[in-house]
This record gives C-alpha cells, sequence and structure tokens, in this order.
C-alpha cells in the first residue's frame, strides 16, 4: 500500500557539503591524505541523495526491492543515496483515442472515439501494480469503448424498442463508459476525472447506405404528417361548406373535391390553377 515518505532537508545536507569541502581542501593542503580521503569518500556518498520534487509530482522510494514510501509534497529533499528514485507526475492528462471500428450491439461496423481525463492517485499501484501506466490507460480505455460499443446499438432504426443508442443517449452511455473505465484502471491506481465518448459515426463501407436509410425514414415521417394535416383540413373543409350551406354536394362531388385537394396539399410541387367557367362535371 501506498505511503508517506519524509524526506531530509536538502538545504542542511547542502550546507554539511560545503563543510566537507572546506574540511577536505584544508586536509589536503595540510597533508592529511588518509582524513581528506576518507571526507572525499563521504562527501560523493552524500551527493546522490539529493533529490528535488515539483509541484503535482511525486517520488517513489525503493531500496534494495522493498518499497519505502512516496515523497507527495513538493521541495528540496535528501534520501538515502540507495534509494531507487522513480518519478510519477501527479497532473491531470489528457488521453484522446483515435476513432476504432467496432461493431454494435446489432453488428453494424462504426467508427468511435473517446476523450479520457485522469490521474495518478495512488503511486504504489502505479509504480508495481502494471508494467507501464500510461500505456496501460490507452489499453484498457479504448478495450471499455469497444465492450461499451457492443453493449447498444448506434441508433434504434433497427431496433425501435431500444431505450439507450449509443447516438442519442449521450449522458446515460458516457456514464457508463466512465463506470466501466473506473473499474479496470483501479488496478494502476488511476483516478478517472472524466471520461466521454467524443467521435462517433457508422464504418465507412456502410455510411452511405446508412444515410440514405436515414433520409428515407425522415421523408416518410414527413409525408406522414403532411397526409396525415392533409386529412384535417379536407375535413374541415367539407364540414364548414355543409354546415354554411354553400354549395350541395353529392358523393361523387365530395370525392372529387376530396381528390382535388389531397393532390394539392399532398404535392410536392405548387400546383398550376384551372380556371373552370362551365360546370363541375365539364
Amino acid at each position: 500500500m501506498e505511503k508517506d515518505y519524509k524526506g531530509l532537508s536538502g538545504y542542511l545536507f547542502v550546507f554539511i557539503e560545503l563543510i566537507l569541502l572546506v574540511l577536505i581542501i584544508f586536509g589536503f593542503m595540510r597533508g592529511m591524505v588518509i582524513p581528506s580521503v576518507v571526507l572525499t569518500a563521504l562527501f560523493f556518498l552524500i551527493a546522490p541523495g539529493f533529490t528535488v520534487v515539483d509541484p503535482n509530482q511525486s517520488c517513489v522510494m525503493v531500496l534494495f526491492g522493498a518499497y519505502k514510501g512516496t515523497i507527495k509534497t513538493n521541495g528540496f529533499y535528501w534520501v538515502n543515496p540507495f534509494f531507487v528514485r522513480k518519478k510519477i507526475s501527479l497532473r491531470a492528462r489528457n488521453f484522446d483515442s483515435d476513432p476504432i471500428k467496432v461493431n454494435d450491439k446489432l453488428g453494424n461496423p462504426i467508427m468511435i472515439g473517446v476523450v479520457l481525463v485522469w490521474k495518478v492517485e495512488n503511486t504504489y499501484k502505479a509504480a508495481f501494480g502494471v508494467d507501464e501506466y500510461e500505456h496501460f490507460v490507452v489499453v484498457q480505455s479504448e478495450a471499455a469503448l469497444r465492450k461499451l460499443a457492443g453493449m447498444y446499438p448506434y441508433d434504434n432504426f433497427e431496433d425501435e424498442e431500444a431505450e439507450l443508442t449509443l447516438r442519442e443517449s449521450t449522458e446515460e452511455v458516457n456514464d457508463k463508459l466512465e463506470a466501466e473505465i473506473k473499474e479496470r484502471l483501479d488496478i494502476a491506481g488511476i483516478y478517472v476525472i472524466e471520461a466521454r465518448i467524443n467521435y462517433i459515426a457508422y464504418a465507412q463501407e456502410i455510411a452511405q447506405a446508412m444515410l440514405k436509410r436515414q433520409q428515407a425514414t425522415a421523408i416518410v415521417a414527413a409525408r406522414f404528417k403532411i397526409v396525415e394535416g392533409a386529412v384535417s383540413m379536407v375535413e374541415m373543409a367539407l364540414d364548414e361548406l355543409s354546415k354554411k350551406q354553400i354549395v350541395d354536394l353529392d358523393e361523387d362531388k365530395k370525392a372529387t373535391m376530396v381528390s382535388n385537394l389531397m393532390v394539392v396539399l399532398c404535392g410536392d410541387k405548387d400546383v398550376t390553377p384551372v380556371v373552370n367557367t362551365g360546370t363541375l362535371y365539364q
């Protein structure tokens, strides 16, 4: 488990190094070779122990294979020179994946990408739980994205009963994606700040066919509304003519009038009027 390590003040040991340097020079000048050599060895033994920890950075300490702790407070420190030190950044980082090709729940090939904001929370797990935690983040994020894409359809054109789709249920899908990535990255001590889908589209080989299908669906829906409105208008026209007794129409005349009105109201082009100067039967 992660534990804090309190390094000694580096400024104190800089002062000690200066004293040793003065003593070494003085010893050699006075011909005291053996004490000067000992002090020189001590000087070079202390020197490798200096370490600097920048803001939002940590330093993991290992001594002969044993984990000794992590320095997370920024500053200038001196530690055991035999420590093996590994710097791990605690800053928030972005992973913006390239779109990958996967199959949705219905088997349609789609292109989907994820943007992930993450940072190291547990330095012990990041250093020793996985080989390379940065590569681990990339691989597991894409694996979670593939799993999520296979759980939901791209849209509900083919599966009208689908409550969640990748294209429309943005918030719900992103929440599930974030939870899946958090579970996978916990082993590496990674804290997921945000995860969301940043790109989604049909794969190139079916994109044109799906576009035509979407256009056809939109045209059918529009025509349905037009016909529905036209029937209401024709019904209202017949009721008003009958109520106000403007003209007395038999069934044949009503059928002719309905046919003409439906053509005018449902046509996709402007109608050219023809003035009838005779009777209705001419």
